[in-house]
């Protein structure tokens, strides 16, 4: 892999079932042949990211990736169910960091509504993949963004 250095994960005293797996929606949508990619601010730091979340109860992964596109972007379309990539990070929770590794499916949005649930809690910005890697924090996801080539189809 190009150089690209994995975070490591430290599950502190706690075993490796403290390990937690969210599930990332990365969405995009094609612009005048471009591929653009939807970033969302996270609640709490303000910092750019991918839509999110915990597994679902009756959801496959890669649904419960398009629900949580929904939610926080406020867009919808069609979730691809081989992942882009994985990447690691500490979710910070009260005084705490959980390790998360996160699997990220693609998303061909289709539609991008005005009002979603989370609209007020977060802002919503298409980009190129140069720009939209260059604003992520974590470089793995920086990485997937970059690395991502979508289907012709």
């Amino acid at each position: 892999m190009s150089g690209l250095q994995q975070q490591q994960i430290n599950l502190r005293a706690g075993g490796k079932t403290d390990l937690r797996t969210q599930f990332a929606a990365l969405c995009y949508r094609i612009k005048h042949d471009k591929v653009q990619i939807c970033l969302v601010t996270s609640r709490r730091s303000g910092r750019w990211i991918v839509p999110k979340g915990w597994p679902m109860d009756g959801e496959t992964p890669a649904d419960a990736a398009a629900t949580e596109a929904f939610e926080e972007a406020g867009v919808r379309g069609k979730v691809h169910p081989r992942p882009a990539g994985v990447f690691s990070y500490n979710k910070t929770r009260a005084a705490d960091a959980l390790p998360c590794l996160a699997v990220v499916y693609p998303l061909k949005v289709k539609k991008v509504l005005d009002d979603w649930p989370e609209a007020a809690e977060r802002q919503r910005k298409w980009l190129p993949r140069k720009k939209a890697a260059a604003l992520v924090s974590d470089p793995e996801l920086a990485a997937i963004i970059l690395n991502f080539r979508p289907d012709p189809a």
